[in-house]
């Protein structure tokens, strides 16, 4: 799948969540209290974004005993590059401009 495809509204809310701080990796309990998102919204739009390569993932090793491991999450330099462009439509739509393609 290619960068074209158009982003839910969704995607495009976890996409400008990431790309707030590009260099830190969040874990999707925190963006589901961030974004106000239900887990079955969330962990779906995470594993498209990582398939289209706008995301990247990793295990987080280091949690206390007891604890299991879990994912973190940030955005792919394409992922950045998406943010960019969902910024500049939003800048063209809030000046009205009749041309944006969402």
């Amino acid at each position: 799948m290619g960068r074209d495809r158009r982003l839910s509204s969704q995607a495009a809310r976890v996409v400008r969540l990431l790309a707030g701080e590009p260099a830190r990796w969040r874990f999707g309990y925190e963006m589901l209290g961030l974004l106000g998102l239900k887990s079955g919204s969330l962990y779906p739009i995470l594993m498209r974004l990582a398939d289209r390569g706008l995301l990247e993932a990793r295990w987080d090793r280091d949690v206390p005993p007891g604890r299991p491991p879990r994912h973190l999450y940030r955005l792919t330099p394409d992922g950045l590059a998406m943010a960019a462009e969902l910024a500049g439509r939003e800048r063209l739509a809030s000046r009205g401009d009749p041309e944006v393609a969402w």
